[in-house]
């Protein structure tokens, strides 16, 4: 049935009665006066006790996404149903996990008789991984102002942080509207060498110049552009270092106090995407992860099914308290893959005794697949080599980061050489870095 409260203005009209009780003491009849005084007073609680909505008149539910993806805005919306007669003025507070931040606490709403209300809220999940929701609590005030009512609806449910799903969902749908380009992607349309000619469409801005067929166009009196399907069925498998370096933080440039997602979290929100688009473009996606070990294995196949299969293997893996082992990912590939692949190498350079095993493998593996080395560069580093210089303090730093910025240029060359292609992008690039270079990738015939 929920607690009642006293309202400020029901305090008030009691200690209206005061001077009564006070004058009781020289005048009889005051004390009287004082009584029926305080029974009108609990006549108008009672009131708007019964006149106001009642606890069993209201309903509140809670609706968001079965899956909530990292590092994102989710958005949890409340529906409040009124069933009275009576307006329903409230303040409401839903019991979400702790663990991840909202943008309010505290939402307020009014559901007319007999009408609905709908509140909306967002949650930004900063890990992956299990969570609960708790209860809704509402707090409404009685139609005469002289009582709260605190009511709890039982609400609590289990939910999982995802890695962003809201990025595949955004790309499947800039695909049907054939704008790829809005957020930096290659269009997916690909003029495949080697490929076999599938059919004749009308030209869009997307489209490059040579891709017109200039004999349809001619007969139609319009740009015509041939579509090529590239070859497919290629493997690209997503080799993820789960190392104690990939728990180190990607702090935010709008906000340096706050250190954001891990490395590891944009690796796996980069990871999901990438093999999003390669199910999506008819190739196979597979997965391999590891720290001191080979965590998880998932061959390559195609179908919504495999993209199921990675991102249950995906949305909880954690960073392990180890150095990564290359040598032991390289080894399992080359034992479990047989067949020709792009494989796309998650890793982080900081620590440069871990190069020259890199190389090594990557030696090994390029005889038969196409690695290539992915890493998140550090904006800091790249910054501070670039600022200018107005003290001693300033070249120092300024020094020292043009130093390691030559360390890394150096490494990234010594893996080039060895027969990796490779790719250094700041955190918030990462993504579009990734699937663009699939995409030429698979454009050039080089998969």
């Amino acid at each position: 049935m929920g607690s009642i409260l006293p309202t400020p203005r029901l305090l008030f009209l009691v200690l209206l009665a005061t001077p009564l009780i006070a004058g009781a003491a020289f005048v009889s009849f005051l004390n009287w006066m004082a009584v029926l005084y305080l029974i009108m007073v609990g006549g108008i609680l009672v009131s708007d006790i019964l006149l106001s909505p009642q606890p069993d008149q209201i309903e509140a539910e809670r609706l968001h996404d079965t899956r909530l993806s990292l590092g994102v805005d989710n958005l949890i919306t409340i529906l409040v149903t009124n069933t009275s007669a009576q307006p329903l003025r409230f303040t409401l507070r839903d019991e979400y996990p702790v663990d991840l931040p909202v943008d309010r606490d505290l939402l307020s709403g009014v559901a007319e008789p007999f009408g609905l209300c709908e509140l909306r809220y967002y949650v930004r999940p900063r890990r992956r991984g299990d969570y609960q929701f708790g209860d809704i609590v509402m707090r409404y005030a009685g139609i005469l102002g002289c009582h709260q009512r605190q009511v709890r609806f039982p609400a609590s449910r289990p939910v999982q942080v995802y890695p962003n799903l809201l990025e595949a969902r955004k790309y499947d749908l800039l695909v049907r509207r054939g704008q790829l380009r809005t957020i930096g992607l290659r269009s997916i349309r690909q003029l495949g060498h080697g490929g076999e000619f599938e059919y004749l469409r009308d030209y869009t801005s997307d489209d490059e110049y040579r891709r017109i067929n200039w004999k349809a166009t001619a007969r139609r009196g319009k740009p015509i552009v041939a579509e090529i399907e590239a070859e497919r069925s290629q493997h690209i498998i997503s080799v993820i270092d789960t190392g104690r370096l990939m728990a180190t933080p990607v702090a935010d440039s709008l906000n340096p106090a706050d250190p954001g997602l891990t490395r590891l979290d944009y690796v796996v929100n980069t990871a999901l995407m990438l093999s999003f688009v390669v199910l999506r473009k008819g190739d196979q996606a597979g997965m391999l992860t590891f720290a001191g070990k080979v965590e998880n294995f998932i061959a390559p196949h195609k179908g919504k099914a495999q993209f199921q299969r990675l991102l249950d293997a995906l949305y909880n893996v954690q960073s392990q308290p180890v150095e990564a082992n290359l040598t032991a990912a390289f080894h399992y590939i080359e034992q479990h893959q047989q067949r020709r692949a792009l494989i796309v190498i998650f890793t982080d350079l900081t620590n440069p005794s871990v190069v020259q095993p890199l190389i090594t493998q990557i030696r090994r593996l390029a005889r038969r697949h196409l690695p290539l080395c992915v890493t998140i560069s550090d904006p800091n580093v790249a910054s501070l080599a670039g600022r200018p210089v107005h003290d001693s303090q300033g070249l120092f730093r300024r020094l020292v980061a043009e130093q390691l910025a030559d360390e890394r240029r150096t490494m990234l060359d010594q893996i080039q050489r060895s027969g990796a292609l490779t790719l250094d992008v700041p955190a918030t690039e990462l993504t579009v870095s990734v699937v663009n270079t699939y995409l030429r990738l698979k454009e050039e015939a080089r998969l």
